[in-house]
C-alpha cells in the first residue's frame, strides 16, 4: 500500500488500555465456559441446554446470537452501500418473526416433538435416509454458509485497531479468535453458549445504542440525511428505484429468507425454541424477538450509514473518500467491509473504544459458539449415528460433537483465506443458506400440515433446494450464469435471489408431485 492509504487506516483511537479491556472481557467469557463443563453431562443438555431456557433468556440469547459481528458487519455494509433502503430488510425480518409468533408456524410442533435438530424431526415424520439425507445437506450448506464469519470478524479487529494495512494481522488475528472459541465452546456446549449469550446480549446492547448516540451527535441527524439524498438520491431510501441494488426479486426474496426462514427454519435460531421450557414460553419468545430481529439489522445498517456519511461529507473523514470512494482508473478501492470498524476507530474515544470493540467481539463469539454447536450436532446427531448400527454412547457423542467443532473451525479458518467470491457477504450468506433451507421449507411445510407428503416427495424437496448453489457468483461463473464484458466486468443471466425464488418453487412443486405420484403405502398395504 502506499503512504497515503497505509496512514489513513492507521489512524485510530484504539490504545493499550483498550487492548487491556478486551483481553480481560474475553477471558472471563473464557472461564464461564470452562467452569460449566461439568454440567454437560448428556446430550441434551450438552446441545439442548436440557431444555430449561426460559422466555426472557431465551430473548437474550437469540438476540445475542443473532446479533453477532458478523451481521454487524453485513448489515453495516450494506447500509454503507444502499442506505435507508436497506431498512426494507429489518422491516421483513420483524415481521416475519412476528407472524411465527402469532401463529407458531413450524417452530411450535417442532417443540412438540421434543426434538433436538429439525432433521431429527424428518425421521420421525418420514424416515432415516431422509433424516441423513437431510442432515448431510444441512451441514454442507450451514458450514459453507458460515465460511466467511471468521474473515469478517477478523476484518472488523483489524479495521478498528488500526491494523489494517498489516498483510500478517488479518490470518493472525483469524487464528487468536478461532482458537478463544473452540476452548469454551467444546467445554461447556449450550449451556456455556446460553450463558455467555445473556452477557453478550446485555454488553452489547448498551454498546450499539451508545455508539449509535456518539455517531448521531458527532454527524447530525439531518445531515445524515442530507447526505444520503445528496449523495444517492432515490434510490437510498427506496429499495425498489432502479440502481439501488435491490429492486422488487431482491425484496421478494427477502421475504422468504430473512422474514419466513430466519425465524422460523433457520436452526441457529430454532435451536432456541427447542431449548425452551414449553410451547407458550417459544411463542412468547418469538414474540419480543420480532422486536429484536428488527433491530438486530436497523442498528448495524444505521452504522453502516453513519460510515458512508462520515466519509463522503465531515472533514475528519476526507482521507477516507479516496480510499473507499477513488477517482475511475486511479486504483482498487478498499474493501467496504472496513469502512464501519474505521469509522468507529476514528469516532470512539479511547476506554469507551475497548468497551465497545469487547462487545463486538463477544458478539462474534456469541455467533460462532451457536454455529459451531448447531453444525457439529447436526453431524453427530444426523448423520453419524444413525448410520451406526451399535449406536453412540451419550459420552461418543460429545466427544465427536468436539471434534467435528475443531474439524470446522479449521475448515472456517482456511476458507476464509482463499475464498474469492464478489458478492456482498449477506447476499453470501443468503444464497448458501438457501442450499438447505429451500428445500426444508418444502418438507417441513409438508411433513407438519400435510398428512399426504411422502418419504420421496421429502427427498425429491431437499433435492430441489440444493439448487440453490447456482446463485453463488463463482459457481454461476463456471456453470455459465455469469459472462463478462469486454471491459471484464461480470453480469448475470439469473441473479441470485431470482435462482433462490426459483428453488423454492421447485422444492415445494417437488414436494407435492412426488408427494402425488408415489403416496407412502399404508401399514396394512405394507403387510399385505
Amino acid at each position: 500500500m502506499d503512504s497515503q492509504v497505509t496512514d489513513a487506516l492507521r489512524q485510530t483511537n484504539f490504545t493499550v488500555v483498550d487492548a487491556v479491556i478486551v483481553v480481560a472481557y474475553l477471558s472471563v467469557s473464557v472461564l464461564i465456559g470452562v467452569f460449566v463443563r461439568r454440567y454437560a453431562k448428556n446430550m441434551t443438555a450438552y446441545i439442548g441446554a436440557g431444555r430449561k431456557v426460559g422466555t426472557w433468556l431465551g430473548v437474550a440469547t437469540m438476540l445475542g446470537t443473532e446479533m453477532g459481528l458478523i451481521t454487524v458487519m453485513y448489515s453495516a455494509q450494506k447500509g454503507f452501500t444502499g442506505g435507508f433502503a436497506a431498512f426494507h430488510i429489518a422491516a421483513i425480518a420483524g415481521v416475519g418473526t412476528l407472524l411465527v409468533a402469532l401463529t407458531g408456524f413450524i417452530v411450535v410442533p417442532l417443540r412438540e416433538a421434543k426434538v433436538l435438530t429439525i432433521p431429527e424431526y424428518y425421521e420421525k415424520r418420514f424416515d432415516r435416509p431422509t433424516r441423513v439425507m437431510g442432515g448431510i445437506l444441512l451441514a454442507f450448506a450451514g458450514i459453507l454458509n458460515m465460511g466467511l464469519f471468521l474473515k469478517v470478524g477478523s476484518m472488523f479487529i483489524v479495521g478498528v485497531t488500526g491494523l489494517s494495512d498489516q498483510g500478517w494481522a488479518l490470518p493472525a488475528v483469524m487464528a487468536m479468535l478461532l482458537i478463544l472459541v473452540l476452548v469454551y465452546t467444546t467445554f461447556g456446549g449450550m449451556i456455556s453458549v446460553i450463558l455467555t449469550d445473556y452477557i453478550q446480549f446485555v454488553v452489547l446492547s448498551f454498546g450499539t445504542l451508545l455508539v449509535i448516540g456518539i455517531a448521531i451527535f458527532q454527524l447530525g441527524w439531518t445531515n445524515i440525511f442530507e447526505t444520503v439524498q445528496s449523495t444517492m438520491g432515490e434510490k437510498g431510501f427506496n429499495p425498489l428505484a432502479e440502481g439501488s441494488g435491490f429492486g422488487i426479486w431482491y425484496v421478494i426474496w427477502m421475504f422468504i429468507s430473512a422474514g419466513l426462514i430466519g425465524s422460523a427454519i433457520w436452526p441457529t435460531a430454532v435451536s432456541r425454541a427447542l431449548a425452551m421450557e414449553s410451547t407458550r414460553a417459544v411463542k412468547r419468545q418469538y414474540l419480543w424477538s420480532s422486536v429484536s430481529f428488527t433491530v438486530r439489522f436497523m442498528l448495524p445498517y444505521f452504522l453502516g450509514i453513519s460510515a458512508f456519511v462520515y466519509i463522503m461529507a465531515s472533514p475528519e473523514g476526507a482521507d477516507l473518500k479516496a480510499l473507499f470512494f477513488p477517482e475511475e482508473g486511479t486504483r482498487e478501492p478498499v474493501n467496504n467491509l472496513y469502512a464501519m470498524p474505521v469509522f468507529l476507530g476514528r469516532l470512539i474515544p479511547t476506554v469507551l473504544l475497548g468497551i465497545i470493540t469487547a462487545a463486538m467481539i463477544a458478539a462474534f463469539m456469541s455467533t460462532h459458539d451457536s454455529y459451531f454447536l448447531c453444525w457439529s450436532s447436526v453431524i453427530t446427531q444426523d448423520v453419524v449415528a444413525p448410520l451406526r448400527r451399535e449406536g453412540l454412547s451419550e459420552a461418543g457423542r460429545i466427544t465427536l460433537t468436539r471434534v467435528i467443532i475443531v474439524l470446522i473451525g479449521a475448515y472456517v479458518y482456511f476458507w476464509g483465506l482463499f475464498y474469492e467470491g464478489s458478492d456482498d457477504i449477506w447476499d453470501y450468506m443468503a444464497v448458501s443458506g438457501a442450499i438447505y433451507f429451500n428445500g426444508a421449507i418444502a418438507v417441513l411445510i409438508g411433513g407438519i400440515y400435510w398428512k399426504g407428503a411422502s418419504r420421496l416427495g421429502a427427498k425429491a424437496a431437499l433435492v430441489a433446494g440444493f439448487t440453490a448453489i447456482f446463485g453463488l457468483g463463482p459457481v454461476q461463473q463456471a456453470v455459465g450464469l455469469q459472462y463478462q464484458n469486454a471491459a471484464g466486468e461480470w453480469f448475470s443471466r439469473f441473479t441470485g435471489p431470482q435462482v433462490g425464488i426459483a428453488s423454492v418453487v421447485a422444492a415445494l412443486l417437488a414436494m407435492a408431485v412426488f408427494s402425488l405420484v408415489a403416496p407412502d403405502r399404508k401399514p396394512e398395504e405394507a403387510k399385505a
